[in-house]
């Protein structure tokens, strides 16, 4: 039942599937190739829309919370495809590969299918994170090791 005075859950974003579509999304596009090749079964993958570059504002806030301001444009690529089986995924990538935006759209699809959810998200999903998690934690770990501890000793008056 649809209340006027908040949102319809039918209209809420599945928290599962938009960390899907993140990772998707953060996917290289060899990667993905390999891992359709393997998991998707001989589907024919039909483009309904694009996939097609164009670009986006990225807007920022100062400290996370300051007043939002123009940070500048960014290059996305988007693509919406279905499965054989008439599953629609649908998938926005930074950059210009239309190859990586149409294979994302095409696990966003895959994942939507019941039967091949758990595969999906253990070939791919957790594989994706797994290795953003550990590049972030590669990054973090060599700025760590440039960092520069500051201090002011204060002197007595002589």
């Amino acid at each position: 039942m649809h209340r006027p005075d908040g949102p319809s859950t039918a209209s809420s974003p599945d928290p599962g599937r938009r960390r899907a579509v993140s990772a998707f999304a953060q996917a290289d596009a060899a990667f993905l190739r390999e891992a359709w090749a393997k998991l998707g079964g001989g589907r024919e993958i039909s483009p309904l829309r694009g996939p097609e570059s164009g670009l986006v504002m990225v807007r920022g806030r100062a400290g996370g919370g300051g007043a939002p301001f123009n940070l500048g444009e960014a290059s996305v690529t988007r693509a919406s495809v279905r499965l054989d089986g008439g599953t629609v995924g649908h998938s926005m990538v930074l950059g210009r590969d239309g190859t990586r935006a149409t294979y994302a759209a095409a696990f966003d699809a895959l994942w939507q299918v019941e039967a091949e959810r758990d595969d999906v998200e253990s070939h791919v999903v957790t594989v994706v994170e797994t290795a953003l998690a550990d590049a972030d934690r590669e990054r973090r770990s060599e700025t760590e090791a440039t960092r520069v501890d500051f201090f002011t000793m204060m002197r007595g008056e002589d």
